[in-house]
């Protein structure tokens, strides 16, 4: 066991709370990690806020990233001194995790969105607060993972860039790569520039789209996003945004990604596809309603789906990722805004203000420095 310092939330209001807390020793399939970076996702944000259904009160955080201090007596993955970083949960064993999408485990909600363990247990001794959040409650000093949702990170990949990469923007990257298998030439329109559609932008530029139109509200994500690759940016307040779109697109574009998670936006990029185009839901809107004209979705032959973490199998897909970022077409640092670990709730509240595209905390900076020294 061993003593931790974890951001807690008690209740809906969306303000954590720093308190001490024990972490249970790891059972035989779990990794103790020391977290040094710890990012940010909107997910985390609405999980606050009580919009997740999880448990609580419950430690979050689910892009966590640092050193292995200690493994269960059935982990042969990872070892002490590993750097690692930690993400999406899957079981192993259901059929979905079977036939190798495990983007869709069957116990996915139970394992990541809860908090808790599948067996609903804590791995914080004599407390009311639930651990494993997303397998790992990442906003503490110290976290017990799985080995599964455990990956190392080569040591030319800087942690806070792999914790990044731990979510949305592994969820904005397999939309373009794994949902749409977007083609070289083609047109993408991606409604939101937040971490996912950035990514996207960048997985869209790499898989060699003609044209790639970013559509947000916030006039410096938009900047942003044509420096990572957008060849065309839209205001979404425009009148006849929709039209540019098009326009840019040469008639209506052949893929779309929607990472806003907004009814409008949804509606935006569905009206800017071209005939046979395909759109990929990846906003986390919750239990919102969007409308659209069905007549008009047929007469075009529009393709609508959903998608889950980007339909990554995070083992595989981030070394990907990984190689990206090495190759200098990825990068994910141009992303990030930094803020200490007691800065947690103001992280939050500048993110959901629509202010830093990646927020990351540093839970403990020398993380990375002794990680080096290995």
């Amino acid at each position: 066991m061993r003593s931790v310092t974890a951001a807690v939330s008690r209740d809906d209001t969306g303000t954590l709370a720093f308190e001490r807390l024990t972490l249970e020793a790891p059972r035989p399939d779990e990794v103790v990690v020391e977290i040094g970076f710890a990012a940010i996702c909107h997910t985390d944000i609405k999980a606050a806020h009580g919009e997740q259904g999880s448990r609580k009160p419950a430690v979050f955080g689910h892009e966590g990233a640092g050193i292995v201090v200690d493994v269960g007596s059935q982990v042969t993955s990872v070892s002490p001194g590993d750097r690692v970083m930690l993400t999406h949960l899957s079981c192993g064993t259901c059929s979905s995790c079977s036939g190798g999408d495990t983007a869709y485990c069957l116990n996915s909600r139970s394992l990541n969105m809860l908090a808790g363990r599948q067996d609903g247990s804590s791995g914080f001794y004599c407390s009311d607060v639930h651990s494993h959040f997303f397998g790992q409650s990442s906003f503490a000093t110290f976290s017990l993972a799985n080995a599964r949702n455990t990956l190392k990170v080569p040591d030319d990949i800087p942690l806070p860039s792999a914790a990044a990469m731990g979510c949305g923007v592994m969820t904005g990257a397999g939309a373009v790569f794994n949902a749409l298998n977007v083609q070289p030439g083609s047109s993408i329109v991606i409604t939101g520039t937040g971490a996912v559609g950035l990514a996207a932008i960048m997985a869209a530029r790499i898989a060699g789209a003609a044209r790639i139109v970013g559509v947000d509200q916030v006039q410096d994500r938009l900047n942003l996003a044509r420096e990572l690759g957008a060849s065309h940016v839209v205001n979404a307040s425009d009148a006849d945004a929709v039209e540019q779109i098009r326009e840019a697109c040469s008639g209506g574009a052949r893929y779309a990604v929607e990472a806003s998670g907004a009814p409008a936006a949804l509606t935006t990029a569905l009206s800017s596809l071209g005939l046979h185009g395909s759109c990929v839901i990846v906003g986390a809107a919750g239990d919102v309603d969007g409308t659209f004209r069905w007549r008009d979705l047929q007469r075009r032959g529009i393709t609508i789906r959903g998608s889950v973490i980007g339909d990554a199998h995070v083992q595989s897909f981030l070394p990907k990722l990984f190689s990206f970022y090495r190759e200098g077409t990825f990068p994910v640092d141009r992303m990030i805004t930094y803020y200490d670990f007691a800065q947690i709730n103001r992280a939050m509240a500048d993110a959901e203000a629509g202010g830093p595209v990646k927020p990351v905390l540093r839970v403990n900076g020398q993380v990375e420095a002794r990680s080096s020294m290995n």
